[in-house]
Formats: C-alpha cells, structure tokens, sequence
C-alpha cells in the first residue's frame, strides 16, 4: 500500500511540509508507505484546453514535474493527500495550475483512490483553500478522507508548524483514517462502478 503526498509549497522543507511529514510518519505506523514530490519553486504550465490528452492519454506538455507524477501513479499509489500554503485564501496558484493538467489527463489512474486535502496558513483562508482542492477529488470519483477537524495546520514562519499540536493531530487522524480506508477497500470485492458520462450544455 502507498500512499502519494503532493507538497504544493515553493518551500521544500517550510510548514506545508511539517503537516505531511506527520501524515507519512503516521502512515509508516500503519504499514502504508508513502512518495513524497515537491512541487518546488521553477514556473508550471497550466492548462491550455488543447484537447489534446483525450487522444494521447497524457498531457500534451512534458515537464519533470508533471512526468514524475504520472509515471507515480502508472507504478499505482492507494492514496493521495495534497497539501498547500494558503495564498490570498486560497491554493498556491502553481499547485492549481498542474493539478488542472494531472486531473485532466490521469483521471483514469486516479477514481476510486482515497483522497484529502491539507491546507497550511499563518491565520486564515484555510477552509477555502481546503474547499478548492477537494474539488479535484469529488469531481472524479475519489472518496474524500475525513478527520476530526478541517484538514489545516497554523504556522507562519518557517517550522512554526510544530508548534499547531491541534493541528498536527488532525493530520495523524486523517492519515489512520486514509490508511484504515485503503485496507477497507481492498479487501471489499465489489469492483468500481462504472459511470456513464451525461454532458449538458447550456448555450442552445
């Protein structure tokens, strides 16, 4: 069992990366492992609506990035958590921007897998940022894992994380909850069902 942790901070090693460390250590207790990748800080091409994944099955840009995450989820992952600083009450903006294209052009590797958000402010826009990135997971058929409180951990400056005890708690229920989910899935012998997709447009 494996579990994907997407760090949506510019910053390596900053508060965003404290909450999924804890998720990790708490996961490894167990007996899920997990694959940590870094968004980083260089420029992410977002979508561009060329259409062009429907017809090579991946997205028409090839960047390190975006490559080691799709070849993550070809190896097969049970899980995702993604985590993001808070900007302007809401995900860091290159987060967004890569995800559109993962979920674009991965959603086949990705329905059906628990899924949670993180979010990581100094003091507000926690819960909208939360908000938006759940919408990646509910839109394509991903069970959203819960906690005992909204998935977010307080910290300005750097390593000021540490000190959200309430807050590093709730990322260890959510990843007992995440690890107890994957079990409960696989030993459940139903297979996904499968969904018919309906279109409406509403410009006649």
């Amino acid at each position: 069992m494996r579990v994907l942790l997407l760090n949506g901070s510019p910053h390596e090693h900053g508060n965003t990366a404290i909450a999924l460390q804890e998720i990790a250590n708490t996961l490894r207790a167990e007996g899920v492992d997990s694959v940590t990748i870094h968004l980083g800080n260089q420029p992410t091409r977002g979508c561009i609506a060329c259409g062009a994944c429907k017809t090579k099955g991946r997205c028409c840009f090839s960047d390190t990035l975006y490559d080691a995450i799709r070849q993550t989820l070809e190896e097969g992952i049970d899980g995702i958590v993604v985590g993001s600083p808070v900007y302007y009450a809401g995900p860091n903006g290159s987060l967004c921007a890569l995800l559109d294209r993962v979920f674009q052009s991965c959603a086949s590797l990705l329905a059906y897998k628990p899924a949670a958000a993180v979010a990581v402010c100094r003091r507000g826009g926690a819960s909208a940022t939360f908000d938006r990135l759940n919408k990646y997971f509910t839109i394509n058929n991903m069970p959203v894992v819960p906690s005992q409180y909204w998935n977010s951990v307080h910290g300005g400056a750097q390593g000021e994380a540490a000190q959200d005890l309430e807050g590093l708690q709730t990322m260890r229920t959510l990843a007992r909850n995440m690890a107890w989910m994957i079990r409960a899935f696989a030993k459940q012998s139903h297979p996904a069902p499968e969904q018919p997709r309906q279109r409406t447009s509403f410009i006649r």
